[in-house]
Protein backbone atom coordinates (compact mmCIF):
# COMPACT_ATOMS: atom_id res chain seq x y z
CA UNK A 1 0.00 0.00 0.00
CA UNK A 2 2.82 2.39 0.88
CA UNK A 3 4.48 1.60 -2.46
CA UNK A 4 1.22 2.40 -4.27
CA UNK A 5 0.83 5.76 -2.53
CA UNK A 6 4.47 6.66 -3.16
CA UNK A 7 4.10 5.66 -6.83
CA UNK A 8 1.03 7.89 -7.27
CA UNK A 9 2.80 10.81 -5.57
CA UNK A 10 5.95 10.47 -7.70
CA UNK A 11 3.87 10.12 -10.85
CA UNK A 12 2.00 13.30 -9.92
CA UNK A 13 5.31 15.15 -9.43
CA UNK A 14 6.48 13.93 -12.84
CA UNK A 15 3.27 15.12 -14.53
CA UNK A 16 3.53 18.47 -12.74
CA UNK A 17 7.15 18.90 -13.86
CA UNK A 18 6.25 18.16 -17.48
CA UNK A 19 3.05 20.21 -17.69
CA UNK A 20 4.39 22.23 -20.62
CA UNK A 21 4.73 18.96 -22.58
CA UNK A 22 1.72 16.93 -21.47
CA UNK A 23 -0.63 19.94 -21.13
CA UNK A 24 -2.19 18.52 -17.95
CA UNK A 25 -3.16 21.17 -15.44
CA UNK A 26 -1.00 20.81 -12.33
CA UNK A 27 -3.88 21.67 -9.99
CA UNK A 28 -5.98 18.86 -11.48
CA UNK A 29 -3.06 16.42 -11.12
CA UNK A 30 -2.48 17.45 -7.48
CA UNK A 31 -6.15 17.05 -6.55
CA UNK A 32 -6.41 13.63 -8.19
CA UNK A 33 -3.19 12.48 -6.49
CA UNK A 34 -4.50 13.63 -3.10
CA UNK A 35 -7.79 11.79 -3.52
CA UNK A 36 -6.12 8.60 -4.82
CA UNK A 37 -3.48 8.54 -2.04
CA UNK A 38 -6.02 8.96 0.75
CA UNK A 39 -8.34 6.41 -0.84
CA UNK A 40 -5.56 3.82 -0.73
CA UNK A 41 -4.65 4.80 2.82
CA UNK A 42 -8.15 4.59 4.27
CA UNK A 43 -8.84 1.26 2.54
CA UNK A 44 -5.62 -0.60 3.37
CA UNK A 45 -3.80 1.52 5.95
CA UNK A 46 -4.92 -0.22 9.15
CA UNK A 47 -1.37 -1.43 9.93
CA UNK A 48 -0.01 2.11 9.67
CA UNK A 49 -2.78 3.47 11.87
CA UNK A 50 -2.14 0.90 14.61
CA UNK A 51 1.64 1.45 14.37
CA UNK A 52 1.77 5.26 14.32
CA UNK A 53 -1.40 6.24 16.20
CA UNK A 54 -2.07 3.35 18.57
CA UNK A 55 -2.66 5.54 21.64
CA UNK A 56 -4.97 7.95 19.84
CA UNK A 57 -6.83 5.04 18.26
CA UNK A 58 -7.48 3.41 21.64
CA UNK A 59 -8.77 6.70 23.06
CA UNK A 60 -11.04 7.09 20.04
CA UNK A 61 -12.43 3.56 20.25
CA UNK A 62 -12.96 3.53 24.02
CA UNK A 63 -14.95 0.39 24.84
CA UNK A 64 -15.71 -0.40 21.18
CA UNK A 65 -13.99 -3.16 19.25
CA UNK A 66 -11.52 -2.28 16.51
CA UNK A 67 -13.37 -2.90 13.27
CA UNK A 68 -12.64 -1.74 9.75
CA UNK A 69 -15.40 0.85 9.92
CA UNK A 70 -14.12 2.19 13.26
CA UNK A 71 -10.59 2.58 11.86
CA UNK A 72 -11.97 4.45 8.83
CA UNK A 73 -13.87 6.77 11.17
CA UNK A 74 -10.68 7.42 13.11
CA UNK A 75 -8.70 8.19 9.93
CA UNK A 76 -11.39 10.54 8.63
CA UNK A 77 -12.02 12.38 11.90
CA UNK A 78 -8.54 12.46 13.45
CA UNK A 79 -5.82 12.06 10.82
CA UNK A 80 -7.23 13.40 7.58
CA UNK A 81 -8.81 16.41 9.27
CA UNK A 82 -5.40 17.61 10.52
CA UNK A 83 -4.05 18.03 7.02
CA UNK A 84 -7.32 19.58 5.92
CA UNK A 85 -7.00 22.17 8.68
CA UNK A 86 -3.40 22.95 7.67
CA UNK A 87 -4.47 23.52 4.08
CA UNK A 88 -7.53 25.53 5.12
CA UNK A 89 -5.43 27.96 7.18
CA UNK A 90 -3.38 28.91 4.14
CA UNK A 91 -6.23 28.81 1.63
CA UNK A 92 -8.51 31.07 3.68
CA UNK A 93 -5.66 33.56 4.07
CA UNK A 94 -4.94 33.56 0.32
CA UNK A 95 -8.65 33.85 -0.44
CA UNK A 96 -8.81 37.00 1.68
CA UNK A 97 -5.68 38.56 0.18
CA UNK A 98 -6.72 37.87 -3.41
CA UNK A 99 -10.11 39.42 -2.65
CA UNK A 100 -8.30 42.49 -1.32
CA UNK A 101 -6.40 42.75 -4.61
CA UNK A 102 -9.66 42.41 -6.55
CA UNK A 103 -11.20 45.31 -4.64
CA UNK A 104 -8.11 47.49 -5.12
CA UNK A 105 -7.71 46.69 -8.81
CA UNK A 106 -11.42 47.08 -9.46
CA UNK A 107 -11.33 50.64 -8.16
CA UNK A 108 -8.24 51.68 -10.10
CA UNK A 109 -6.00 51.81 -7.00
CA UNK A 110 -3.19 49.99 -8.86
CA UNK A 111 -3.19 52.53 -11.70
CA UNK A 112 -0.55 54.40 -9.70
CA UNK A 113 1.86 51.60 -10.63
CA UNK A 114 1.06 52.02 -14.32
CA UNK A 115 1.78 55.73 -14.09
CA UNK A 116 5.05 55.20 -12.22
CA UNK A 117 6.36 52.68 -14.78
CA UNK A 118 5.46 54.65 -17.93
CA UNK A 119 8.83 55.26 -19.64
CA UNK A 120 10.53 54.52 -22.94
CA UNK A 121 13.86 53.75 -21.27
CA UNK A 122 14.15 49.98 -20.63
CA UNK A 123 16.85 50.25 -17.97
CA UNK A 124 14.71 52.60 -15.91
CA UNK A 125 11.69 50.34 -16.47
CA UNK A 126 13.72 47.28 -15.37
CA UNK A 127 14.65 48.73 -12.00
CA UNK A 128 11.22 50.23 -11.50
CA UNK A 129 9.33 47.02 -12.19
CA UNK A 130 11.75 44.97 -10.05
CA UNK A 131 11.44 47.34 -7.06
CA UNK A 132 7.65 47.68 -7.20
CA UNK A 133 7.13 43.94 -7.68
CA UNK A 134 9.43 43.12 -4.77
CA UNK A 135 7.62 45.51 -2.41
CA UNK A 136 4.14 44.58 -3.62
CA UNK A 137 4.81 40.85 -3.33
CA UNK A 138 5.97 41.29 0.26
CA UNK A 139 2.40 42.32 1.09
CA UNK A 140 0.32 40.29 -1.36
CA UNK A 141 0.84 36.71 -2.43
CA UNK A 142 3.40 36.40 -5.23
CA UNK A 143 1.11 34.83 -7.84
CA UNK A 144 -1.37 37.70 -7.59
CA UNK A 145 1.51 40.16 -7.83
CA UNK A 146 2.90 38.41 -10.92
CA UNK A 147 -0.48 38.48 -12.68
CA UNK A 148 -1.02 42.16 -11.87
CA UNK A 149 2.49 43.22 -12.94
CA UNK A 150 2.46 41.13 -16.11
CA UNK A 151 -0.85 42.73 -17.06
CA UNK A 152 0.57 46.22 -16.49
CA UNK A 153 3.77 45.38 -18.41
CA UNK A 154 1.78 44.05 -21.36
CA UNK A 155 -0.05 47.37 -21.72
CA UNK A 156 3.24 49.27 -21.81
CA UNK A 157 5.96 47.26 -23.60
CA UNK A 158 5.37 46.46 -27.28
CA UNK A 159 8.43 44.28 -28.05
CA UNK A 160 7.91 40.60 -27.25
CA UNK A 161 11.51 39.73 -26.33
CA UNK A 162 11.71 42.73 -24.02
CA UNK A 163 8.55 41.49 -22.28
CA UNK A 164 10.26 38.11 -21.81
CA UNK A 165 13.18 39.72 -19.98
CA UNK A 166 10.93 41.94 -17.88
CA UNK A 167 8.56 39.02 -17.20
CA UNK A 168 11.44 36.90 -15.90
CA UNK A 169 12.46 39.75 -13.58
CA UNK A 170 8.86 40.10 -12.38
CA UNK A 171 8.68 36.39 -11.50
CA UNK A 172 12.01 36.49 -9.63
CA UNK A 173 11.19 39.75 -7.82
CA UNK A 174 7.78 38.40 -6.78
CA UNK A 175 9.29 35.17 -5.47
CA UNK A 176 12.07 36.99 -3.59
CA UNK A 177 9.67 39.58 -2.20
CA UNK A 178 7.13 36.91 -1.28
CA UNK A 179 9.76 34.86 0.54
CA UNK A 180 10.90 37.95 2.45
CA UNK A 181 7.71 38.09 4.58
CA UNK A 182 5.46 35.46 6.13
CA UNK A 183 2.41 36.77 4.25
CA UNK A 184 3.95 37.12 0.80
CA UNK A 185 4.24 33.54 -0.41
CA UNK A 186 2.35 30.29 -0.05
CA UNK A 187 5.46 28.53 1.22
CA UNK A 188 6.41 31.06 3.91
CA UNK A 189 2.75 31.27 4.93
CA UNK A 190 2.70 27.47 5.33
CA UNK A 191 5.79 27.62 7.55
CA UNK A 192 4.22 30.36 9.66
CA UNK A 193 0.86 28.59 10.00
CA UNK A 194 2.71 25.54 11.35
CA UNK A 195 4.59 27.72 13.92
CA UNK A 196 8.00 26.88 12.46
CA UNK A 197 8.96 30.55 12.04
CA UNK A 198 8.19 33.91 13.66
CA UNK A 199 7.74 36.93 11.35
CA UNK A 200 10.46 39.29 12.59
CA UNK A 201 13.22 36.72 12.98
CA UNK A 202 12.34 35.08 9.69
CA UNK A 203 12.38 38.33 7.70
CA UNK A 204 15.70 39.31 9.29
CA UNK A 205 17.30 36.15 7.88
CA UNK A 206 15.75 36.42 4.41
CA UNK A 207 15.78 40.11 3.48
CA UNK A 208 19.48 40.49 2.58
CA UNK A 209 19.83 37.26 0.56
CA UNK A 210 16.59 38.02 -1.31
CA UNK A 211 17.66 41.57 -2.12
CA UNK A 212 21.15 40.54 -3.23
CA UNK A 213 19.74 37.81 -5.47
CA UNK A 214 17.39 40.24 -7.20
CA UNK A 215 20.09 42.91 -7.42
CA UNK A 216 22.57 40.49 -9.03
CA UNK A 217 20.09 39.32 -11.67
CA UNK A 218 18.95 42.88 -12.46
CA UNK A 219 22.55 44.04 -12.90
CA UNK A 220 23.24 41.20 -15.35
CA UNK A 221 20.09 41.92 -17.36
CA UNK A 222 20.72 45.69 -17.16
CA UNK A 223 23.82 45.24 -19.30
CA UNK A 224 21.78 43.71 -22.15
CA UNK A 225 19.15 46.44 -22.26
CA UNK A 226 19.06 48.84 -25.27
CA UNK A 227 18.84 52.59 -24.80
CA UNK A 228 15.16 52.88 -25.73
CA UNK A 229 12.23 50.55 -26.36
CA UNK A 230 8.98 50.70 -28.26
CA UNK A 231 5.89 51.36 -26.17
CA UNK A 232 2.33 50.28 -26.78
CA UNK A 233 0.47 53.22 -28.25
CA UNK A 234 -1.94 53.69 -25.40
CA UNK A 235 -2.24 56.11 -22.54
CA UNK A 236 -2.54 55.14 -18.89
CA UNK A 237 -5.96 53.60 -18.18
CA UNK A 238 -8.81 56.09 -18.46
CA UNK A 239 -11.37 55.45 -15.77
CA UNK A 240 -14.06 58.03 -16.35
CA UNK A 241 -17.43 56.31 -16.30
CA UNK A 242 -16.37 53.00 -14.76
CA UNK A 243 -14.57 54.54 -11.77
CA UNK A 244 -15.44 57.94 -10.34
CA UNK A 245 -13.10 57.69 -7.36
CA UNK A 246 -10.73 60.59 -6.94
CA UNK A 247 -7.00 60.10 -6.49
CA UNK A 248 -7.22 60.61 -2.74
CA UNK A 249 -10.00 58.02 -2.46
CA UNK A 250 -7.96 55.46 -4.40
CA UNK A 251 -4.91 56.30 -2.29
CA UNK A 252 -6.98 55.80 0.87
CA UNK A 253 -8.17 52.38 -0.27
CA UNK A 254 -4.62 51.39 -1.21
CA UNK A 255 -3.40 52.46 2.23
CA UNK A 256 -6.16 50.50 3.99
CA UNK A 257 -5.49 47.36 1.92
CA UNK A 258 -1.70 47.30 2.01
CA UNK A 259 -1.39 48.76 5.51
CA UNK A 260 -3.90 46.28 6.85
CA UNK A 261 -1.90 43.36 5.51
CA UNK A 262 1.17 44.61 7.37
CA UNK A 263 -0.86 44.53 10.59
CA UNK A 264 -1.75 40.82 10.28
CA UNK A 265 1.43 39.44 11.98
CA UNK A 266 0.82 41.83 14.88
CA UNK A 267 -2.81 40.69 15.07
CA UNK A 268 -1.67 37.07 15.25
CA UNK A 269 0.95 37.83 17.91
CA UNK A 270 -1.51 39.73 20.12
CA UNK A 271 -4.52 37.41 19.82
CA UNK A 272 -2.93 34.00 19.02
CA UNK A 273 -5.81 33.49 16.58
CA UNK A 274 -5.15 32.11 13.08
CA UNK A 275 -3.66 34.60 10.63
CA UNK A 276 -6.50 34.17 8.16
CA UNK A 277 -8.88 35.81 10.64
CA UNK A 278 -6.76 38.96 10.55
CA UNK A 279 -6.79 38.87 6.74
CA UNK A 280 -10.59 38.51 6.75
CA UNK A 281 -10.78 41.47 9.14
CA UNK A 282 -8.71 43.61 6.75
CA UNK A 283 -10.89 42.51 3.85
CA UNK A 284 -14.01 43.47 5.79
CA UNK A 285 -12.68 46.96 6.60
CA UNK A 286 -11.58 47.50 2.98
CA UNK A 287 -14.96 46.29 1.73
CA UNK A 288 -16.73 48.83 3.96
CA UNK A 289 -14.46 51.62 2.72
CA UNK A 290 -15.12 50.49 -0.85
CA UNK A 291 -18.89 50.73 -0.36
CA UNK A 292 -18.58 54.14 1.28
CA UNK A 293 -16.48 55.47 -1.60
CA UNK A 294 -18.80 53.96 -4.20
CA UNK A 295 -22.08 54.59 -2.36
CA UNK A 296 -23.50 56.65 -5.23
CA UNK A 297 -22.92 53.80 -7.70
CA UNK A 298 -24.06 50.76 -5.70
CA UNK A 299 -27.53 50.71 -7.28
CA UNK A 300 -26.51 51.85 -10.74
CA UNK A 301 -25.51 49.94 -13.85
CA UNK A 302 -21.99 51.31 -13.60
CA UNK A 303 -21.01 48.87 -10.86
CA UNK A 304 -21.97 45.91 -13.06
CA UNK A 305 -19.19 46.77 -15.49
CA UNK A 306 -16.48 46.87 -12.86
CA UNK A 307 -14.93 43.44 -13.22
CA UNK A 308 -11.47 41.95 -12.67
CA UNK A 309 -9.94 40.11 -15.66
CA UNK A 310 -10.90 36.44 -15.54
CA UNK A 311 -7.27 35.40 -16.11
CA UNK A 312 -6.30 36.70 -12.67
CA UNK A 313 -9.20 34.95 -10.98
CA UNK A 314 -8.44 31.66 -12.75
CA UNK A 315 -4.76 31.70 -11.78
CA UNK A 316 -5.54 32.31 -8.11
CA UNK A 317 -8.23 29.62 -7.90
CA UNK A 318 -5.84 27.19 -9.57
CA UNK A 319 -3.14 28.09 -7.05
CA UNK A 320 -5.49 27.40 -4.14
CA UNK A 321 -6.58 24.04 -5.54
CA UNK A 322 -2.98 23.06 -6.26
CA UNK A 323 -1.91 23.86 -2.71
CA UNK A 324 -4.82 21.87 -1.24
CA UNK A 325 -4.01 18.86 -3.41
CA UNK A 326 -0.29 18.89 -2.61
CA UNK A 327 -0.86 19.34 1.14
CA UNK A 328 -3.19 16.34 1.28
CA UNK A 329 -0.97 14.19 -0.98
CA UNK A 330 2.13 14.91 1.13
CA UNK A 331 0.08 14.09 4.23
CA UNK A 332 -0.83 10.65 2.85
CA UNK A 333 2.84 9.92 2.03
CA UNK A 334 3.82 11.04 5.53
CA UNK A 335 1.24 8.81 7.23
CA UNK A 336 2.70 5.77 5.44
CA UNK A 337 6.01 6.29 7.24
CA UNK A 338 7.97 7.23 4.11
CA UNK A 339 8.95 10.72 5.25
CA UNK A 340 9.99 9.71 8.81
CA UNK A 341 12.24 7.06 7.22
CA UNK A 342 13.66 9.74 4.93
CA UNK A 343 14.30 11.95 7.95
CA UNK A 344 16.28 9.22 9.69
CA UNK A 345 18.34 8.65 6.54
CA UNK A 346 19.06 12.37 6.13
CA UNK A 347 20.08 12.80 9.77
CA UNK A 348 22.43 9.81 9.49
CA UNK A 349 24.06 10.61 6.14
CA UNK A 350 23.38 14.25 5.23
CA UNK A 351 22.40 16.65 7.99
CA UNK A 352 24.10 19.76 6.56
CA UNK A 353 21.34 22.32 6.04
CA UNK A 354 23.14 24.00 3.12
CA UNK A 355 23.39 20.74 1.20
CA UNK A 356 19.70 20.10 1.87
CA UNK A 357 18.89 23.66 0.81
CA UNK A 358 20.83 23.37 -2.44
CA UNK A 359 19.15 20.03 -3.21
CA UNK A 360 15.75 21.61 -2.49
CA UNK A 361 16.54 24.49 -4.85
CA UNK A 362 17.46 22.10 -7.66
CA UNK A 363 14.33 20.01 -7.10
CA UNK A 364 12.13 23.13 -6.91
CA UNK A 365 13.27 24.29 -10.35
CA UNK A 366 11.79 21.13 -11.89
CA UNK A 367 9.05 19.87 -9.56
CA UNK A 368 7.91 23.20 -8.12
CA UNK A 369 8.62 24.99 -4.86
CA UNK A 370 5.32 24.10 -3.14
CA UNK A 371 5.62 20.27 -3.12
CA UNK A 372 9.33 20.44 -2.25
CA UNK A 373 8.78 22.75 0.71
CA UNK A 374 5.77 20.78 1.95
CA UNK A 375 7.78 17.58 1.70
CA UNK A 376 10.63 19.10 3.71
CA UNK A 377 8.19 20.38 6.32
CA UNK A 378 6.61 16.97 6.76
CA UNK A 379 10.05 15.31 6.87
CA UNK A 380 12.05 17.52 9.23
CA UNK A 381 9.42 19.18 11.44
CA UNK A 382 8.69 16.01 13.38
CA UNK A 383 10.31 15.35 16.72
CA UNK A 384 13.00 18.00 16.39
CA UNK A 385 15.18 18.84 19.38
CA UNK A 386 15.25 22.43 20.63
CA UNK A 387 18.39 24.26 19.55
CA UNK A 388 18.90 22.31 16.32
CA UNK A 389 18.52 23.93 12.85
CA UNK A 390 15.28 21.98 12.34
CA UNK A 391 13.57 23.22 15.51
CA UNK A 392 11.02 26.08 15.34
CA UNK A 393 12.86 29.30 14.41
CA UNK A 394 15.87 27.19 13.40
CA UNK A 395 18.06 28.29 10.49
CA UNK A 396 16.85 25.53 8.20
CA UNK A 397 13.38 27.00 7.67
CA UNK A 398 14.33 30.47 6.35
CA UNK A 399 17.08 28.80 4.30
CA UNK A 400 14.56 26.34 2.88
CA UNK A 401 12.14 29.14 2.02
CA UNK A 402 14.87 31.11 0.27
CA UNK A 403 16.19 28.11 -1.65
CA UNK A 404 12.77 26.94 -2.86
CA UNK A 405 11.71 30.47 -3.85
CA UNK A 406 14.84 31.24 -5.88
CA UNK A 407 15.24 27.66 -7.08
CA UNK A 408 11.69 27.75 -8.39
CA UNK A 409 12.60 30.87 -10.36
CA UNK A 410 15.40 29.16 -12.29
CA UNK A 411 12.88 27.67 -14.73
CA UNK A 412 9.28 28.52 -15.59
CA UNK A 413 8.35 25.09 -14.17
CA UNK A 414 9.20 25.97 -10.58
CA UNK A 415 6.46 28.34 -9.43
CA UNK A 416 2.89 29.27 -10.27
CA UNK A 417 4.21 32.69 -11.26
CA UNK A 418 6.48 31.06 -13.84
CA UNK A 419 3.51 29.18 -15.27
CA UNK A 420 1.57 32.44 -15.42
CA UNK A 421 4.44 33.99 -17.39
CA UNK A 422 4.48 31.03 -19.76
CA UNK A 423 0.74 31.21 -20.37
CA UNK A 424 0.41 34.99 -20.62
CA UNK A 425 3.54 35.75 -22.68
CA UNK A 426 4.24 32.43 -24.42
CA UNK A 427 7.83 32.39 -23.19
CA UNK A 428 9.91 29.44 -24.43
CA UNK A 429 11.51 27.12 -21.88
CA UNK A 430 14.67 26.81 -24.01
CA UNK A 431 15.05 30.59 -24.22
CA UNK A 432 14.47 30.95 -20.47
CA UNK A 433 17.04 28.26 -19.66
CA UNK A 434 19.61 29.91 -21.91
CA UNK A 435 19.17 33.58 -21.02
CA UNK A 436 17.70 33.61 -17.48
CA UNK A 437 18.77 30.40 -15.72
CA UNK A 438 22.54 31.25 -15.51
CA UNK A 439 21.76 34.70 -14.12
CA UNK A 440 19.33 33.40 -11.49
CA UNK A 441 21.79 30.66 -10.52
CA UNK A 442 24.55 33.23 -9.97
CA UNK A 443 22.15 35.37 -7.95
CA UNK A 444 21.21 32.31 -5.91
CA UNK A 445 24.87 31.67 -5.05
CA UNK A 446 25.33 35.32 -4.01
CA UNK A 447 22.24 35.20 -1.79
CA UNK A 448 23.27 31.83 -0.30
CA UNK A 449 26.69 33.23 0.55
CA UNK A 450 25.06 36.25 2.21
CA UNK A 451 22.81 33.95 4.24
CA UNK A 452 25.83 31.94 5.40
CA UNK A 453 27.82 35.04 6.36
CA UNK A 454 24.99 36.77 8.23
CA UNK A 455 23.96 33.69 10.22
Amino acid sequence: MAIGILFIFCLALLLIATEQLNRMNKAAVAMFAAAACWLLYIMWGTDFVTSWHSGELQDFLGERQMTTGAVKDFVANNIFVRYTFEAANVVLFLLATTSIVEVLNNNGCLDFIHEALYTKYPKRFLWGVASITFLLSANLDNLTTVCVMLGIMHTLVAERRMRWYFGAVIVLAANCGGAFTVIGDTTSLALWSKSLITPTLYSGHIVLPALLTLLTVCLLIHRRMPRTMQLVRTHPPYRGDDTVLSRWQRALMLLVGIGGLWFIPTFHRLTHLPAFLGALCVLGVLWIVNELCNRKLLRSDVMVGKRLPLALQYQNVQNLLFFIGMTLAVGAVNECGVLPTLQDFAEAHCSNIYVLGAASAAASSVFGNVPILLGNMATFAQGTVEGTPFAPDGLFWPLLSYCTAVGGSMLTLGTMGGFALWRMEGIQLRWYARHILPKVFLGFLVGLAAFWVTT
